[in-house]
């Protein structure tokens, strides 16, 4: 489904674009325009780490389609104006049965995995302006077949005073196969990492506890449809975005979030079937020394996508 969504035959590694958290993921898959204190923003965008991610430790889990199972894990740890930070995350496609090239069941079954590890680094130029890169090993095996990847991210981040207005600009992906699934005559056939840039604009009301944000993905390309399809220059247009609406006090105890995916829903909505593909959304509140998340996405009718992230401040426990 992912190599449909990109592109078949591009690239490799498609994982790395699912959304690594339940915030993500009610923010339509990606944002890299929102710095808080929620660490799994900077797998977008390393440049969102801040000086509210110190020793902040967040767990996330999805069931996507089919009984896949996707996770991740993220720790942050700062030292004056330097941020850093160590995550993985992981995609898990169940178990399969093994089958001979006519479908007759063999007797045995295997796995499949992809697994990426995130060493992110960030610092503060300034009391406005943040940049960061991330060093992402990648490594992936399905049944007797892995390959082996070194990618990278790198972003920058703008956000005025009082935080009204937040930009974001990051480079995902970046890098290529050191070890591909197989080899053809004239040698290992390795393809690129799934490079995106990202453009992101996020503006908070100073009056009402709103905050709007457009993300532009995939800049580097002008055509993002599936292979064969006739996209009119507007739809293409509107491809390349992802807008957000947040309902969030200044408190930042608690909030929701609505936003909508156009190439989502125009690659994964089903022809005369009613489904809400593009749409996601989400909720967070904070209880104790705790952040619970909760997304909800739908890809086609009767296939929602589940994600609930949990998040604490270690600072918390030692006050």
């Amino acid at each position: 489904m992912q190599a449909q969504i990109q592109g078949a035959g591009s690239s490799v590694f498609h994982f790395l674009n699912l959304p690594t958290s339940s915030r993500l993921n009610a923010l339509g898959g990606e944002n890299v325009s929102i710095a808080n204190d929620d660490i799994s923003m900077a797998f977008v965008n390393p440049a969102l780490l801040t000086a509210h991610t110190d020793k902040v430790l967040q767990l996330n889990y999805a069931y996507y389609l089919a009984g896949t199972m996707f996770g991740s894990a993220m720790y942050g740890h700062n030292y004056k104006n330097n941020y850093f930070a160590a995550g993985v995350h992981y995609l898990d496609y169940g178990q399969m049965a093994h089958a001979d090239e006519f479908g007759n069941l063999l007797g045995t079954t295997f796995t499949a995995k992809d697994i990426c590890v995130n060493l992110i680094y960030a610092r503060q130029l300034g009391p406005m302006f943040r940049v960061g890169a991330t060093l992402k090993p990648i490594f992936s095996v399905y049944e007797r077949y892995t390959s082996f990847a070194l990618g990278a991210d790198v972003g920058g981040h703008f956000q005025t005073a009082d935080s009204t207005f937040q930009m974001g600009l990051t480079l995902r992906n970046i890098g290529w196969q050191l070890k591909a699934f197989y080899e053809e005559d004239y040698g290992q056939h390795t393809e690129m990492l799934p490079l995106n840039l990202e453009l992101g604009l996020s503006y908070r009301l100073a009056h009402a506890p709103l905050r709007f944000s457009l993300t532009a993905h995939n800049l580097q390309r002008w055509d993002i449809a599936p292979a064969g399809e006739d996209v009119e220059w507007y739809d293409m247009l509107f491809r390349h975005t992802i807008w957000a609406l947040d309902i969030v006090p200044k408190s930042e105890k608690f909030y929701l979030t609505v936003s909508y995916n156009h190439r989502r829903q125009a690659e994964m909505n089903m022809t005369n079937i009613r489904s809400l593909a593009g749409f996601a959304f989400g909720a967070g509140v904070k209880i104790y020394k705790f952040r619970l998340g909760f997304a909800m996405s739908q890809y086609t009718k009767s296939n929602f996508t589940y994600q609930v992230s949990l998040s604490t401040d270690i600072n918390s426990f030692l006050k």
